[in-house]
């Protein structure tokens, strides 16, 4: 469920060859650039509990184990503009609000500096979901997350 929050603050990319990835405390996003006029009955996106795999007429695009488990049923996939594949992959419930350092187990991992501001990002969104009349949106996260972790108290 995205929040004001989100929309607000915007998201933290991992870039890739296919095109990019991000995350929410509930979700994983990926979005994959395609050739213009690509047709939906071209793509097969197979949505797993621990794997994923998307392929264009044949021809894999990425596949492989997801880094952490998700709920297949809930996840979905859309073309939009002919062009662009979205897909949403929805956390199991036990790894909610867990970082994913990575899309598939051992690639699309996150550059340091990059899973640092996912980290904080979703730490912000948490305290936007336990607080929702305060407004978290220009709050800062001090710390470290990648040498021992952050202080939890937001500057605001």
């Amino acid at each position: 469920m995205a929040t004001d929050f989100d929309e607000r603050s915007g998201v933290v990319r991992c870039q890739a060859p296919w095109g990019c990835w991000y995350q929410t405390l509930e979700d994983v996003v990926l979005e994959i650039d395609f050739p213009e006029g690509t047709s939906a009955r071209n793509i097969k996106c197979v949505l797993e509990p621990s794997r994923l795999s998307v392929s264009l007429s044949g021809k894999c695009i990425l596949q492989g184990p997801l880094f952490e488990t998700i709920v297949a049923d809930e996840s979905t996939w859309t073309l939009e503009e002919n062009r662009l594949l979205h897909i949403v992959l929805v956390k199991s419930v036990r790894q909610a609000s867990h970082c994913w350092s990575a899309l598939l187990k051992g690639s699309f991992m996150a550059d340091p500096w990059t899973l640092d501001q996912m980290q904080r990002k979703l730490t912000l969104e948490r305290f936007q979901t336990e607080n929702p009349g305060f407004d978290f949106s220009k709050a800062e996260v001090s710390g470290n997350y990648s040498t021992g972790g952050p202080d939890l108290s937001p500057n605001v």
